[in-house]
């Protein structure tokens, strides 16, 4: 079994000596235990901490991990409206730790697991939501060309490619037959819309536990996890907040399914597209089911893998792994669901 849970620190702080300036050895380094996908480090030094973030070791599927696509977006995105941490150091060369990585600023702030946002009073959970909105809808409207980004995904129709991608992918790490995900992989193909030209940057992932926000204030200081980021169609980023949303409360689901959101303080599903639809001067969203459909079907993909990589040995986190992948009829059948 390949080991995800250690960081070899001699060859990490030997390297960063000669490519990080201010840099101080020696370094200790903490797991992350969130996340599936790239192990993630924090590296505690003498002269400060930053985060590591790595691939797998081990045998990966083609495209997957893509750590140095990360350093890029975020480094160019350094500065700008929506908040990420500064990009230190990417090293391709995976003969220093086994698998590329890269080191960026710690980001010292808080983390909500679920978007419940407990232990937050009513306001603080409207003004938290509203934040994730602004930036979402920021993210939509950098100018790619000036960014730097323009090549950052191929032209063309995003969700055609999307869908392409993901069904590859996951038949790549199919376990089972799965008759609802077969059903829902041919549907997205024969209901797609036609392209209506949106091109812009999209995250791929943007969702509450993927942001860290004011330690005491609820303004979003960094949005973390772009490995699925690319150029792409906008509305599958909304989506996948509302397909978070959707699925059952609690630790395991990390949705609102059932919440009483209003006297929380929570947005509805509908208020919280019209809000990023009004901050984006749009007039609304036609066939926004589609892209519900779309984004679990493509967490159903990414979960059949992060199971497949458990199996395989190579897991960031395995029971946790495991546990996941027990989802991927759930996201097959709420993909048929919205469809309809």
């Amino acid at each position: 079994m390949t080991n995800t849970q250690r960081l070899d620190t001699k060859a990490v702080a030997d390297y960063l000596r000669g490519h990080l300036p201010g840099f101080d050895a020696p370094i200790e380094a903490v797991k992350f235990e969130g996340g599936q996908s790239n192990p993630t480090f924090l590296l505690k030094t003498g002269a400060g901490n930053y985060v590591l973030r790595r691939k797998p070791p081990g045998q990966l599927l083609k495209s997957a991990h893509a750590v140095d696509r990360e350093f890029r977006v975020q480094r160019a995105l350094f500065d700008s409206d929506v908040p990420v941490a500064r990009m230190h150091v990417l090293c391709e060369d995976a003969a220093v730790i086994g698998s590329d990585f890269y080191v960026m600023d710690h980001v010292v702030g808080r983390n909500f697991n679920e978007p419940t946002l407990d232990g937050l009073t009513t306001q603080e959970r409207s003004a938290v939501i509203d934040d994730m909105n602004r930036v979402l809808a920021a993210l939509h409207d950098v100018d790619i060309d000036a960014a730097g980004l323009n090549d950052y995904g191929p032209p063309g129709h995003y969700l055609e490619r999307q869908v392409a991608r993901w069904s590859k992918q996951y038949r790549a790490s199919e376990t089972k037959d799965l008759p609802d995900m077969n059903l829902l992989m041919q549907r997205l193909v024969d209901e797609m819309p036609p392209d209506d030209g949106q091109r812009t940057l999209v995250h791929g992932d943007y969702r509450i536990d993927n942001m860290i926000f004011e330690s005491a204030g609820t303004r979003c200081l960094a949005v973390l996890d772009w490995e699925l980021s690319t150029i792409g169609h906008p509305f599958a980023d909304l989506a996948s907040v509302i397909m978070q949303w959707q699925l059952p409360a609690g630790s395991e689901g990390r949705g609102l399914a059932g919440v009483e959101r209003a006297s929380l303080g929570l947005p509805s599903d509908q208020a919280f597209i019209e809000a990023y639809c009004a901050r984006r001067d749009l007039p609304g969203i036609d066939n926004f089911g589609y892209y519900l459909a779309f984004c679990f079907f493509r967490m159903a993909a990414i979960i059949q893998g992060v199971l497949r990589r458990a199996l395989d040995g190579n897991a960031s986190n395995p029971e946790r792994a495991m546990q996941l992948g027990a989802y991927v009829p759930l996201f097959a059948q709420n993909g048929l669901k919205a469809l309809k």
